[in-house]
């Protein structure tokens, strides 16, 4: 017979076993926290403020004002002004920008002729939600003192004309496979050492630290490099992803992503206590990693906070640089900076875990 005392005595235990473990209580309240949070502030469809520069040709009075109307439009934000064509190409490419704005030397003669295009947009489709909010500028808001309608801007996008979603898709999957594998595996790799009891026989043994993270580290960093190979195959055969990039910087810039997510997850297996902590604390960093580093909504539509934060998360630097060799064909040099961070978490995130963890039992 089911005994209710028997009952309430068990669900005593568990909710005093619950209260002990303050890290699990903290993901029963953080969880949803973050995630109200990141739909409600930081989660956009309409970007505004899209990096974007200028080259005027013409330095007119009418092409200094169609300059004005795109800065009050909210869309774009010019941070640069070059000289030709070919340098807002180049500020495309490395992804500095998302929008370029050219306007030929015949900008006035231009636009006296109602049926020919004044000037050119450039518009980096890479990204389709960014593609379609660039687009909308085509038609300025105030008109020009030749006509009474507003001067027609060409566009031309770069990267991704047919707007297929799966072009900005498969590239990005790489980035939250390998931080959703990466982080998990090693997350949890010297908790079962412990929950095992295999750290008796470190303790005898001469390893120091440094040497067994990094021997934690190396048998997954072949692990990510296949399955960055079965992605870019897969989206080569099923959906023919362009590989604009050379396969090699792919490769070099990826392995540099996973060495960054081991060694988050070794900093997370001298926090956790047992795997199950390790697996929530995993979640609790791919979800924001998913949401805020432009994989799924564009980074340019978050506000400055939710901004700030993805910076601090590997998976944001990794989207823009794998989108930059895949899709736009940026080389290493281009995307030097992202690089130079990813490095920078690497050297924070093995220093912590290092510091952190002790060969004992306790």
């Amino acid at each position: 017979m089911i005994s209710l005392q028997r009952i309430l005595a068990v669900v005593r235990k568990e909710l005093i076993q619950l209260r002990r473990d303050r890290l699990t209580f903290g993901m029963i309240v953080g969880i949803p926290a973050a995630q109200l949070l990141l739909f409600g502030y930081a989660i956009n469809m309409d970007p505004r403020n899209l990096d974007a520069a200028v080259a005027d040709l013409s330095a007119t009075a009418a092409s200094r004002q169609i300059v004005m109307d795109l800065s009050q439009s909210q869309v774009v934000n010019l941070r640069y002004q070059v000289g030709s064509a070919e340098e807002l190409e180049a500020l495309l490419r490395q992804g500095r920008i998302s929008v370029g704005l050219f306007i030929p030397g015949d900008y006035e003669r231009r636009l006296q002729q109602p049926g020919r295009a004044a000037a050119q947009l450039l518009i980096d489709g890479s990204d389709t939600v960014v593609q379609g909010a660039a687009a909308s500028l085509a038609r300025p808001a105030r008109t020009s003192p030749y006509e009474d309608q507003p001067p027609r801007l060409e566009i031309r996008t770069y990267y991704n004309p047919e707007r297929r979603s799966a072009v900005n898709t498969v590239p990005g999957l790489i980035g939250v496979i390998l931080t959703m594998t990466m982080v998990l595996f090693t997350g949890v790799a010297i908790v079962r050492e412990r929950e095992r009891g295999n750290l008796e026989l470190l303790i005898a043994t001469p390893v120091r630290t440094l040497e067994l993270m990094l021997a934690k580290i190396i048998p997954y960093v072949a692990i990510g490099l296949i399955q960055v190979t079965l992605v870019l195959v897969l989206g080569v055969l099923l959906f023919q992803i362009p590989i604009r990039g050379t396969l090699l910087d792919v490769y070099l810039l990826t392995l540099v992503f996973i060495i960054a997510n081991l060694a988050l997850g070794l900093a997370i297996s001298t926090v956790a206590q047992n795997q199950f902590q390790a697996m929530q604390m995993t979640f609790f960093i791919l979800l924001p990693s998913i949401l805020l580093s432009g994989f799924i909504f564009p980074f340019a539509g978050m506000p400055k906070a939710a901004q700030w934060l993805a910076e601090i998360l590997p998976m944001t630097h990794f989207m823009r640089m794998i989108r930059g060799v895949v899709l736009r064909g940026a080389d290493l040099y281009d995307l030097s900076g992202e690089l130079g961070i990813l490095g920078g978490f690497i050297l924070i995130a093995l220093t912590l875990a290092v510091r952190r963890f002790t060969k004992r039992l306790d």
